[in-house]
C-alpha cells in the first residue's frame, strides 16, 4: 500500500459489467473501476485425443509446471515431446542434459516450421540429433495409453500412438503445441476479439475505459505497416504496459519497439528481432556448422528480421537496423569479416 497499490490474491473475476463499470468476483463480491486493465495471459493448447488426461502428460507454462516437469525428468527414462517449436526444443535440451532419452514429435515437415526459416530449422534439428535427440517430423498423435485403462486418469502414461500405426514408449510426455489467449472475460463483456483481445497502439480495447496487455492481446506492429499479430513474449508485455500507463496518465506515447524473442538450448543462445512474413528474402551471415551465425530477412536493402545464434552483434545491430529502416549492403552483410557497423549504406 506504500505506493497506493492494493494486491488482492486468491479471488477470481468472473464477469465485467461495462455499463456499470464494475467487475464481479467468483465469491459474489464486486469492485468498481474507472480504468480496467486485462492481463489474463494465455494457456497451453491441449491435444483433444483419447488418453490426454493420463498422469505424466504435462505442459509448460508456469513455474509450477516447470517444477513438476523437473521432478518427472529426474526419474524419467523415455521422454516424448509433442511439438517441435521453441518450447519443445528447449525441453528436449534440458531433458537430454538430465540424461533422459528424448523423442520430439512434430506434425509439420520440419521443426520450427511456423516460427523460423529453413536454415534455422535445419541447424537446430542437426544440433539436437547430434546430442542424441530423436526427431520425427510429419508425426500426428492419435492418442495415449496408460498402465491400466487407456483413458483412466489415475494411471500414468505409458505410450503414444501415431497415425501411421506406430506406438512409442513414454514415461513422461510434454505437450508444447502453442497457446491460446485467455480472452473469455473480454468476449463475454462484448469487447472486440480476434485471436485475442484487439487493442490499438495504446493497448486500449474497443472500450475506451478498458486496456489489455500481454499474451492475451491481438495488436498491430507499426514497424510492419500495422501488421496484426498476437505476440507471446516478456518484451511485448512490458512494451504494452508502458503504452497503457502513458495513455492512462496522459503522457507522451513511448516509441514503438521492434519485437524480440530468445531461446536457450544447450550452449546455444538464439536471439530474434523483428517478424518475418515469410515473403521476404533471406541471407545467412556466418557458418551454421560453427555455431555462430545469423539469418537476415530483408525486403530489398531493408532488414525486417534477424535470427542470430551465438551472434550478439548481429542481433543488436540488426534490431537497430529494423527500427531505423536504414538501407544495407547485402554483399557486406553476408561477409562476416565485415563489421556489422559497416554494412549500412550511406552516412
Amino acid at each position: 500500500m506504500a505506493q497506493g497499490i492494493e494486491l488482492i490474491l486468491s479471488r477470481s473475476v468472473i464477469a465485467i459489467d461495462r455499463a456499470a463499470k464494475d467487475i464481479t468476483f467468483a465469491d459474489g463480491g464486486k469492485a468498481v473501476y474507472d480504468i480496467l486493465i486485462i492481463a489474463t495471459g494465455s494457456r497451453p493448447r491441449l491435444l483433444a485425443v483419447p488418453g490426454a488426461s493420463l498422469q505424466g502428460i504435462l505442459s509448460l507454462r508456469t513455474i509450477a509446471d516447470a517444477d513438476l516437469l523437473k521432478r518427472f525428468l529426474s526419474a524419467a527414462c523415455d521422454v516424448i515431446i509433442i511439438g517441435g517449436g521453441y518450447v519443445g526444443l528447449e525441453v528436449a535440451a534440458s531433458a537430454r542434459s538430465a540424461g533422459a532419452a528424448v523423442t520430439v514429435l512434430e506434425r509439420e515437415s520440419r521443426c520450427l516450421a511456423r516460427v523460423a526459416c529453413q536454415p534455422l530449422s535445419s541447424f537446430f534439428e542437426t544440433y539436437h540429433r547430434s546430442r542424441g535427440v530423436t526427431i520425427v517430423t510429419g508425426a500426428e498423435v492419435m492418442g495415449f495409453s496408460g498402465a491400466g485403462s487407456r483413458e483412466d486418469e489415475r494411471h500414468s502414461v505409458r505410450s503414444v500412438e501415431l497415425s501411421d500405426g506406430r506406438t512409442l514408449t513414454a514415461d513422461v510426455v510434454v505437450v508444447g503445441i502453442g497457446a491460446v489467449p485467455c480472452d473469455e472475460l473480454a468476449r463475454a463483456a462484448g469487447l472486440q476479439c480476434v485471436n485475442g483481445i484487439a487493442v490499438d497502439a495504446q493497448a486500449r480495447t474497443s472500450d475506451g475505459s478498458i486496456y489489455a496487455i500481454g499474451d492475451v492481446t491481438w495488436r498491430s506492429l507499426s514497424h510492419y505497416d500495422d501488421l496484426q499479430l498476437r505476440l507471446e513474449s516478456v518484451p511485448n508485455a512490458l512494451e504494452q504496459a508502458r503504452q497503457a500507463a502513458c495513455a492512462i496518465m496522459q503522457l507522451p506515447a513511448p516509441l514503438p519497439e521492434v519485437p524480440w524473442f530468445w531461446s536457450d538450448q544447450y550452449n546455444l543462445k538464439l536471439q530474434i528481432a523483428g517478424v518475418s512474413s515469410g515473403r521476404a528474402d533471406h541471407l545467412v551471415r556466418g557458418v551454421p556448422a560453427q555455431e555462430g551465425f545469423a539469418v537476415f530477412h530483408h525486403c530489398g536493402d531493408r532488414i525486417i528480421a534477424v535470427e542470430a545464434v551465438n551472434a550478439v552483434p548481429e542481433f543488436m545491430i540488426g534490431r537497430q537496423l529494423i527500427a531505423s529502416r536504414r538501407p544495407v549492403s547485402l554483399a557486406r552483410l553476408a561477409d562476416r569479416t565485415v563489421p556489422m557497423k559497416d554494412v549500412v549504406i550511406g552516412p
